[in-house]
């Protein structure tokens, strides 16, 4: 089976770091026998950047035999429009719910995006979102529900003391992780600050961040840390969550993407029933009192990359069988 991925992320010279949950996806099936190309492209919300994308995209088309065509985000889809093969698209997050300016609102340019996005779901062969979540933005539309999978030999449990040791943290203070860049609006940095600040434990509390961390180093920020917090003004389904869990790390997040599936039944984490500063703070006090990890990788033992990647492969098969085109077995 041959495949053309089309992505508008993917890593580059500037972000060598960029979206290691896809890297991972599209290392699991070549490994699994999938010949696959992957369509970089970066469209920055300029029309003519489309348009020579699009071109480009034909051009491979001409010279090169898919079976089909796999679009990550919604805006990826516009290349594949209209359809020379099947596609199968993947909603993840904003390409659905919008855009969010340093304001803090959504962009005009978010509304278009969703709007497109929408479009493209119509046309795609077979629609999968990230969470249930994301596919009340599309209704009508047919989805698949997949996550996208955790590398659990890579996050896993390791001791608190050593994890902190190799990244230099002080052993003896609380240390409270928000995994992301405090430079993207959507993440609301400032909010995890101001319930941090609410807290009043006497500078007994670090409020750390993980911008731009290697993906083999981030294990040992989420083992460091005594909890994860997750302020998103919106998600798809968070890898980091996911990633907290296998590594047995306490959560507390506001009800964002597939939070409150992920973490719902699980003691010693916590969704907030709304995003208030001092709503999240105790929960932030509750969890740090426990002084205990959780019991988290039982929980996203289904989400191992083989298991969700072999999914992923049967969509495949289902979508190049329907269009009558041979394909060649594959272990």
């Amino acid at each position: 089976m041959r495949v053309l991925m089309i992505t508008s992320e993917w890593p580059t010279p500037a972000h060598p770091d960029a979206v290691p949950f896809l890297v991972q996806q599209v290392d699991f099936l070549k490994g699994s026998g999938v010949e696959l190309d992957v369509f970089h492209f970066r469209g920055l919300g300029n029309p003519l950047n489309y348009l020579r994308s699009w071109l480009a995209i034909r051009r491979t088309l001409s010279a090169n035999s898919y079976d089909l065509i796999h679009a990550q985000w919604g805006q990826s889809g516009l290349l594949a429009l209209p359809k020379k093969l099947p596609l199968v698209v993947t909603f993840r997050g904003s390409d659905l719910q919008g855009i969010v300016a340093t304001s803090g609102r959504y962009t005009l340019s978010g509304k278009v995006l969703q709007a497109l996005s929408r479009i493209v779901a119509r046309f795609a062969d077979e629609v999968i979102v990230v969470s249930r979540r994301l596919a009340s933005n599309i209704p009508g539309v047919a989805c698949h529900v997949i996550p996208s999978g955790v590398d659990l030999n890579l996050f896993r449990p390791i001791p608190r003391r050593e994890a902190r040791q190799r990244l230099g943290l002080s052993q003896d203070a609380k240390i409270i992780l928000f995994a992301a860049s405090p430079d993207r609006p959507e993440k609301r940095f400032e909010l995890a600050r101001e319930a941090v600040s609410l807290l009043g434990l006497n500078g007994g509390v670090e409020l750390i961040f993980a911008k731009g961390v290697p993906r083999e180093i981030m294990p040992n920020y989420l083992n460091s840390c005594d909890l994860l917090l997750l302020t998103s003004l919106h998600e798809g389904s968070p890898n980091v969550i996911k990633e907290a869990l296998a590594c047995n790390t306490p959560v507390v997040s506001v009800d964002v993407g597939d939070a409150r599936e992920r973490l719902g039944s699980i003691e010693g984490c916590i969704v907030c029933d709304d995003d208030r500063p001092p709503t999240i703070a105790a929960a932030l006090a509750k969890v740090l009192a426990r002084h205990e990890r959780i019991n988290g990788a039982a929980a996203v033992a289904a989400l191992d990359e083989r298991i969700v990647g072999s999914q992923l492969i049967s969509i495949y098969q289902e979508v190049v069988q329907r269009s009558h085109t041979p394909v060649r077995s594959y272990a």
